[in-house]
């Protein structure tokens, strides 16, 4: 009981200030960070607005390359099962895109198993 009585002597000082404190407002470092928030705001917003124009003028381009891609990039992925084997792609001078298998990369094993071929007697 005595342990309780110091506590609510604290609660009870200290309850009038942060009652005070939600009446006036917000507290500085919430208005701080308010006012941070509004600068960054304020700053990106010609990027923005840049990104938005630019988004507008590649769009048609984009969904057109998505159309045409696309089936092909789900068969790729369906293709490779850990991309974590490959290195990062790599454009060669004469425009090929190759995706090298790194060295440490274990080897693959056939999903399904390969029949020998029927041996024939000569």
């Amino acid at each position: 009981m005595k342990k309780l009585i110091p506590f609510v002597t604290v609660l009870s000082v200290l309850a009038p200030v942060a009652q005070a404190e939600e009446e006036r407002g917000l507290s500085l470092m919430e208005r701080g960070a308010q006012m941070f928030m509004e600068g960054i705001l304020k700053e990106m917003e010609p990027a923005i607005e840049e990104f938005s124009g630019l988004a507008d003028d590649i769009g048609p381009a984009f969904r057109q390359f998505a159309d045409q891609m696309g089936p092909k990039f789900t068969a790729l992925l369906r293709e490779v099962e850990d991309w974590n084997a490959y290195e990062a792609p790599e454009i060669l001078p004469n425009g090929d895109i190759i995706m090298r298998r790194k060295p440490e990369a274990p080897e693959d094993v056939p999903a399904t198993p390969v029949d020998p071929a029927p041996q024939i007697d000569l």
